[in-house]
């Protein structure tokens, strides 16, 4: 797969201050990447960074393979962002806003592409309906109207779901990956809402304090967040080699205090049985699965981060 974005140790100082630190990471054609942070863990930064919004202290930045700062710069004009707020002129209409847009691009052919994009938005409707009168859901589509209307093989969108309700948040998701599969984008989206990132993205790259501690693949989150069972013991040594050996069952992990057992809910009666046969001692078991939430908070704590997102 052909290299969109490749990051090599990107560090941004504000004075004093270490926004990023030594950051890499590299997006492949097709990707919806999905980056993972609190608010200030320098999420934004990067995107700016990334665009040329603002200068790096140190590192290099290749966008579709730009080896020079020129190159980097010519590439952009393949990329689309909506980073912080969606920059559109309250008193002029959906349409117009892109009519406007359109003249400073010097996009030919503009009344089709404007009512296709518009269309893709699910904004051909609103009418003369003006954008200071447009809910913040709109507001954020009409945001992506503008990035996407020069058809870009990049998107960069910062935060896009940020105070949006249950329906406005279900039409991101589908617009997300209607661009994502019809038009053929890379997308790049920042965002501290887990569940809602959870559901778009094929890869994340978790950032904390200025620094990516993880990337990992929604395949490889799956395949390691599998559903388990939770058995709290005093006996864990013994309970782990019986569940193994006799009963069959493969252990996920092992602390002081519990197992983390590959099985099903309706296993749980058996195993139970099978341990009170064996006079081993229960605590508690109950059926677990791992959330995004949960991986991301714990990552963090390991790294003396704060426990909440």
């Amino acid at each position: 797969m052909a290299t969109i974005l490749k990051l090599n140790n990107i560090t941004k100082k504000f004075h004093q201050q270490l926004a990023l630190e030594n950051v890499s990471l590299e997006l492949t054609k097709g990707e919806i990447y999905g980056l993972i942070g609190r608010n200030g863990a320098g999420k934004t930064t990067l995107l700016k960074a990334i665009t040329r919004l603002i200068d790096l202290t140190a590192g290099e930045v290749s966008l579709f393979g730009s080896q020079t700062s020129s190159e980097w710069t010519k590439q952009l004009q393949r990329t689309g962002t909506v980073i912080e707020t969606p920059v559109a002129y309250d008193q002029l209409t959906a349409k117009q806003n892109l009519e406007y847009y359109c003249i400073l691009r010097g996009i030919v052919d503009s009344k089709r592409i404007i009512k296709e994009t518009l269309e893709l938005v699910d904004l051909a409707d609103t009418g003369k309906k003006k954008y200071k009168n447009f809910s913040l859901g709109m507001k954020q589509k009409l945001g992506i109207a503008i990035a996407i209307l020069s058809n870009p093989d990049f998107l960069i969108l910062d935060e896009p779901i940020n105070g949006l309700d249950p329906i406005a948040i279900a039409d991101f998701r589908r617009l997300i990956k209607r661009l994502n599969k019809e038009k053929e984008m890379t997308i790049l989206i920042s965002s501290h809402i887990l569940s809602e990132l959870y559901q778009v993205a094929t890869k994340f790259g978790i950032i904390h304090e200025g620094r990516l501690m993880k990337e990992i693949t929604k395949a490889e989150f799956d395949e390691m967040s599998q559903d388990y069972i939770t058995l709290k013991t005093p006996d864990i040594e013994k309970a782990s080699m019986f569940i193994q050996d006799s009963l069959g069952f493969p252990i996920k992990t092992v602390t002081k205090k519990s197992l983390h057992i590959f099985g099903e809910a309706t296993q749980i009666r058996d195993i139970t049985k099978a341990l009170v046969h064996e006079n081993i001692v229960i605590d508690e078991i109950f059926y677990s699965k791992q959330e995004l939430e949960t991986y991301f908070t714990e990552l963090i704590g390991h790294q003396g981060g704060e426990n909440n997102v």
